[in-house]
Parts: structure tokens; C-alpha cells; sequence
């Protein structure tokens, strides 16, 4: 279990443990750009994956096998000039599932507006109050996000105080004027959109409520009480469409039906029928575009 590591307050002899709570695979894929200095790549990944997973983040103790996992998959579009890269992001984070060898899918969003300058050997550092450049802006505020979504799937609204550094973030980085981080309604994938639909509008509050209710009194109770993980996926889904009737389209929602949809249609297929079908209208309702997905479950 997760624990305070109260040692570190009260012995200042003694060494804080490390809790690195983060385990994520950096992966750069330069095909798309023709640089041919390959060299730079694996050093920027090293370095990125040094700075996600070599730091806490957090004042809580991690076992090595508590730790989160993810992927931040990098895709370099375009070397403007020798320094300066042009570069999408996809974040993905998993969660494992109680009494079980699954991982659950609980966070995919594609950032497609990234634009920093790297230089060999670049040190990298993080400062939750200013804004020191583009790379460890970006890294910290997923690192955040990332750990806001996985406490929230194992207490109702635990992310809080990470989405709060995640926002502190964004509002730093908008001093520099560089794309993600600011207001743009034309740009609603964005880093600044994320994190007030997640945190700073009230709007998509209940799909924070359904993280819990999906996960940790869902997926985590299928194997032991499947009547009430299933009426417990089905609430969480309802809350989603909620919050979708309210505002459409938004790109909390969005991440939330990317992560979840394959999933969903896999869960419910052996749900009572009933589950499955109320279930089904409100995925409609949601996600039409995978429609063909969710109906097979009236006929599974």
C-alpha cells in the first residue's frame, strides 16, 4: 500500500526514499523528420525517461511494482534547424486490475502541437513555479496528469493535488506563448484544454467520479461481485454522457472513450442484458463513431 513517508519530516539524518513513482517507456521516432544524426535521439530519450521516472513526484512511498506505467511515444515531424524540433506526443497509462495479470488502459491523448529546442547533454530540470523551458514543462505536466488519473482511479477525486501542479504548470508556460499552453478555441487538443476540463471546469467533474466508480468499484470487483462491478461500469458510463450532454465533444470525454472503448465492448459481453443495453444507448449517445463496436454487445 501507498504510505506516507513521515521518516523523511522527522530524522533529517536519514536519506528520503526515493519514491519514483513513475515507470515509463520514451519512445522517439525520427523516421518522419530524415535527420540523420541519429546519435541525438537515443540520448534525448534516455534523458527524457531519466527525468520522468528518476525523480519523485510525490511524498508517498511506492513498492517497485506500485509504480505506474506508460508510454510516451514521440513522433519528431520536422528539424527546422540543428536544435529545434517539431514533435507530436501520445500519453498512454495503465493501471492494473485487482486480482488479476490485466492492464487496464487508463489514459490515451494524443498532443499534437510540440515544438522545443534540445541540445546534447541538455540538463533537465523542473521548477512546479516558473517556467524553465519547453521539454520539462511538458514532461512534468503529463507526469502530473498521469498521476492525477491513476489516484483518482483508486479514490474518488484523489488526483487533486496533481491536477493543481498540472494547472500550475499550464499557467506558467503561457508566459512563453508556445502552442498547447495557451487559450486557443481552434486548438481544443491542447495542453490548456486538458487540464481545465479536468480540474478547472465543472462541467466534466463527473468523469472524474467515473474514473472511481469504473476502475476501483468496477474492473476491480468483476472477478469477486460481477453484478455490482457491472451496475457500478454502467453508472460510470452515465456519467460520462452527463457530462457530455452538458458540454459535447470535450477532450476529457474524447480521452476518456479513446482509453476506454475497446475495453467497454470487451467488459459488458457478459453483463446481464439489460446492463448491455441501457449501456449501449448511452455509448451511442457518446462515442457514435464506434457504434458498430458497441452494438455487436446486443448480440453477443
Amino acid at each position: 500500500m501507498r504510505k506516507l513517508c513521515l521518516l523523511f519530516f522527522l530524522v533529517l539524518n536519514f536519506t528520503a526514499l526515493e519514491a519514483q513513482e513513475l515507470n515509463f517507456s520514451v519512445i522517439i521516432n525520427s523516421d518522419r523528420s530524415r535527420f540523420q544524426n541519429t546519435d541525438i535521439f537515443n540520448q534525448m530519450k534516455n534523458n527524457f525517461q531519466q527525468f520522468l521516472n528518476g525523480r519523485s513526484w510525490t511524498t508517498d512511498e511506492f513498492r517497485p511494482e506500485e509504480r505506474i506505467k506508460g508510454n510516451l511515444l514521440i513522433t519528431i515531424n520536422d528539424v527546422p534547424q540543428v536544435g529545434i524540433y517539431n514533435a507530436t506526443v501520445q500519453i498512454q497509462v495503465v493501471r492494473p486490475i485487482y486480482g488479476t495479470n490485466y492492464e487496464s488502459l487508463v489514459f490515451n491523448f494524443a498532443d499534437r502541437n510540440w515544438t522545443f529546442e534540445y541540445i546534447e547533454s541538455q540538463p533537465l530540470e523542473f521548477n512546479r513555479f516558473t517556467f524553465l523551458n519547453n521539454i520539462s514543462s511538458l514532461l512534468a505536466f503529463y507526469a502530473h496528469i498521469a498521476l492525477g488519473i491513476d489516484y483518482d482511479s483508486f479514490s474518488n477525486r484523489g488526483g487533486n493535488p496533481f491536477f493543481e501542479v498540472a494547472n500550475d504548470i499550464v499557467n506558467n508556460a503561457q508566459q512563453s506563448g508556445r502552442p498547447g499552453w495557451v487559450q486557443n478555441p481552434n486548438d481544443r487538443r491542447s495542453r490548456y484544454w486538458l487540464i481545465n476540463d479536468i480540474f478547472v471546469s465543472p462541467i466534466y467533474s463527473p468523469i472524474r467520479d467515473a474514473y472511481y466508480l469504473y476502475h476501483r468499484q468496477g474492473m476491480d470487483l468483476v472477478q469477486v461481485d460481477p453484478e455490482t462491478a457491472y451496475k457500478n461500469i454502467l453508472e460510470a458510463i452515465r456519467l460520462v454522457a452527463e457530462a457530455n450532454r452538458l458540454q459535447p465533444n470535450g477532450i476529457f470525454t474524447i480521452s476518456f472513450m479513446d482509453a476506454k472503448s475497446d475495453e467497454i465492448s470487451q467488459i459488458l459481453k457478459n453483463a446481464p442484458f439489460e446492463i448491455k443495453e441501457e449501456a449501449v444507448k448511452l455509448l451511442l449517445e457518446v462515442d457514435p463513431n464506434n457504434a458498430k463496436k458497441y452494438n455487436e454487445l446486443l448480440r453477443s
